[in-house]
């Protein structure tokens, strides 16, 4: 029996299988949409399905170098048990490998990728079949450099927190001690002139009003904002930072010491801006009682 596109599509909104596997499902089942169902359901495939909805902020961030490519990703899972999976590990570089090589403009076109027969998209689905969990392609930064610029690469914990540096010159070592400051300090902003001026303004407000209330003579305020505005601008900007290896020298110094300049950085945590399940214990195990 001949399949139609209009049956795979129906069977993927329904299953949210990948399109080659629904389309087997649909030939085995005889073009019945129920059997080939319960043909996914088999082969363990549907339970990616089951899984869609489920929040992933666990997981694992990773990145890519090549040649003047390199990748920074997040891969998220819904337990931090998963990340030390083989499957899940290997799902992560070959997304990150994937990504380098296409340089996708969006996460849809990143989904769209190839990777070993099959796009991207329909890996995390089939390997969310086989694990249990919902395994999502967060997100991603491409980023390209120059022939005399050097990346520096760093991740934290096995790749809970990953920082990718890119640096004018200096060396691979320097770019990568500067990674590690990023991965450590969390800086906000390249420099001051990154910063918005709406939020420039609102902790210009926040300082004003705290040291009104504390009480300091008007005529001095202005002086006293100025100088925990400079402080904040100081503490949040990359370059200007304290240099996590030697306080005594800011970031841009460091660099400067070694011939470079810091051109950008990239930082990802996993799960950073997600709001996790929180399990009630008790619940729980009075489900496992009932059940």
């Amino acid at each position: 029996m001949a399949i139609t596109a209009k049956q795979v599509k129906e069977l993927r909104d329904r299953t949210q299988v990948g399109m080659m596997d629904a389309k087997k499902a649909l030939v085995a089942a005889d073009g019945d949409m129920e059997k080939a169902i319960d043909v996914l359901r088999e082969k363990g495939l549907a339970k990616a399905a089951k899984k869609s909805g489920n929040i992933a902020a666990e997981g694992l961030t990773a990145i890519t170098v090549d040649g003047n490519t390199a990748a920074i990703i997040e891969v998220n899972s819904e337990t931090d048990f998963v990340a030390s999976n083989d499957k899940f590990q290997n799902f992560v570089q070959a997304a990150g490998a994937a990504i380098v090589a296409g340089k996708p403009a969006d996460l849809t076109a990143a989904l769209a990728l190839d990777v070993d027969g099959q796009s991207l998209d329909d890996a995390a689905k089939a390997l969310t079949a086989v694990i249990g969990e919902k395994i999502d392609l967060r997100r991603f930064t491409v980023v390209e450099k120059e022939d005399g610029d050097h990346f520096g690469a760093y991740l934290h914990n096995g790749g809970q927190i990953a920082a990718l540096v890119t640096l004018a010159g200096g060396d691979d070592e320097t770019a990568r001690d500067i990674a590690m400051h990023v991965a450590a300090i969390n800086p906000t902003y390249l420099d001051r002139s990154e910063v918005p001026a709406d939020e420039l303004k609102k902790q210009t407000d926040i300082f004003t009003k705290e040291t009104l209330d504390e009480g300091k003579p008007e005529k001095i305020v202005p002086r006293i904002v100025e100088g925990r505005v400079n402080k904040w601008l100081s503490e949040s900007s990359l370059v200007d930072q304290e240099y996590v290896k030697d306080p005594d020298q800011t970031v841009a110094q460091f660099a400067k010491s070694k011939g470079a300049t810091v051109k950008g950085f990239v930082r990802y945590e996993v799960g950073e801006g997600i709001e996790k399940k929180q399990d009630n214990f008790v619940d729980e195990v009075m489900g496992q009682i009932k059940d």
